[in-house]
């Protein structure tokens, strides 16, 4: 079992960073890949990144590749979303998953977080 908590989403202007954590807890974190979604009002649930278990391996969604890297410390059990070159349209609430595979529907993930607010401002 894995607990997700995200953290540090807040308000940037357009072009702006910012980065966001999701801390887990469990003794199997490093058994799951990881991943990013986010939500805008109105729109499905969308992917963002996902990375491997081992961190070795990642992808990206067309729309923030080249943008955004995923990036996981097991030691702390933490995985992290850096957001650069940030736009109007990446505003929406984000989500932390854990999953056994690396897929890019939500489905496929078993555990989320509660989601943290990025509001990107032009």
């Amino acid at each position: 079992q894995v607990q997700l908590v995200e953290s540090g989403g807040g308000l940037v202007q357009a072009g702006g960073s910012l980065r966001l954590s999701c801390a887990a807890s469990g003794r199997t974190f490093s058994s799951y890949a990881m991943a990013w979604f986010r939500q805008a009002p109105g729109k499905e649930r969308e992917f963002v990144a996902a990375i491997s278990w081992s961190g070795a391996r990642t992808f990206y969604s067309d729309s923030v590749k080249g943008r955004f890297t995923t990036s996981r410390d097991n030691a702390k059990n933490t995985v992290y979303l850096q957001m650069n070159s940030l736009k109007a349209a990446d505003t929406a609430v984000y989500y932390c998953a854990a999953g056994r595979g690396m897929g890019d529907r939500p489905y496929e993930y078993d555990y989320w977080g509660q989601g943290t607010q990025v509001t990107v401002s032009s």
